[in-house]
């Protein structure tokens, strides 16, 4: 088998690697571009296959140890809605609330239990979809 396909092999799986973002792939392709190597250097197809084998292996191997030690994971961001002022609509009887903010309505809740509920309040930290409202930026809970 000629040493080209190895190259044809890695150019299309870094191709769909750059759609998926797994690294899997990327080490699939370092892997058949190994092959390729080993083949324009005059390896046989057993050769090859061996190349790109132990290659994917630990090329496979490498992604998931670095996924599982969360390398793959976003970094924590700070919300751009933290600090902004808020009109409180209604506070409801469990401590939570709603608000318009943005042009849309939002759950929100007090910061700590004493944080008194106002009709204008700061968000203070964002919880998924629910905002935390505090008195002023300072008042975030730790």
């Amino acid at each position: 088998m000629p040493g080209w396909i190895w190259w044809v092999a890695a150019l299309v799986l870094i191709s769909i690697e750059m759609l998926s973002g797994t690294f899997y792939l990327l080490a699939l392709a370092v892997a058949a571009a190994v092959g390729g190597v080993v083949g324009l250097l005059g390896g046989n197809f057993s050769w090859q296959l061996f190349a790109v084998s132990i290659t994917g292996i630990v090329g496979c191997l490498a992604a998931y140890y670095w996924h599982c030690k969360g390398g793959g994971k976003p970094q924590k961001q700070e919300a751009f809605d933290v600090g902004q002022r808020v009109q409180v609509l209604n506070w409801n009887d469990d401590g939570s609330a709603r608000v318009s903010y943005r042009g849309s309505w939002w759950d929100a809740i007090a910061a700590t239990p004493d944080t008194p509920h106002r009709d204008s309040m700061i968000i203070v930290e964002v919880r998924g979809s629910v905002l935390v409202l505090g008195e002023n930026p300072l008042s975030v809970p730790r």
